[in-house]
């Protein structure tokens, strides 16, 4: 893998053809956090927040997120996800909150770019919801942990 696919031969971006590509089984694994002041934490854990359920509404964010990755980055291809999981772990340790995605489909390309989106709009939507009173509220880590399918095979990154 030491070349960009995103671009043809005379180095215009386009679209990757994926249609020869073998059906397989795949899934991509993200995570990210946001950090905030402790007492924000302490109202999202206590779910006393005036516009509601803080994680709750950050989760079907990133599931939406996953699911419209293809309008908002230019050269995805739309797909058919079969799975898409995000979890949010408060921890009051580094006042902050934790995201995971999973997201499978099968299909011809990877759904790397559908986990990321999913850990970004989840923590945006947090970042959104408690806004008001934390502007200094911080997204950061995100990053891939895992894929798997494809030609290219299973990856996991090296702590």
């Amino acid at each position: 893998m030491n070349e960009l696919t995103h671009f043809n031969a005379r180095g215009e971006a386009h679209m990757v053809d994926v249609g020869d590509k073998q059906v397989t089984g795949r899934v991509a694994v993200a995570e990210g956090r946001i950090t905030m002041e402790p007492a924000t934490l302490a109202r999202i854990v206590a779910g006393d927040h005036k516009k509601g359920d803080v994680l709750g509404i950050a989760r079907v964010a990133g599931i939406m997120g996953a699911k419209r990755t293809a309008e908002l980055i230019p050269l995805c291809h739309p797909l058919a996800l079969t799975r898409v999981e995000i979890e949010l772990e408060p921890r009051e340790a580094d006042s902050a909150v934790h995201c995971r995605a999973t997201v499978k489909t099968r299909g011809r390309t990877g759904v790397e770019m559908e986990a990321l989106t999913a850990v970004q709009v989840a923590l945006l939507t947090v970042y959104d919801m408690c806004k008001a009173v934390d502007r200094g509220m911080t997204v950061e880590g995100v990053r891939l942990l895992e894929k798997a399918g494809g030609k290219s095979g299973h990856w996991v990154r090296e702590r």
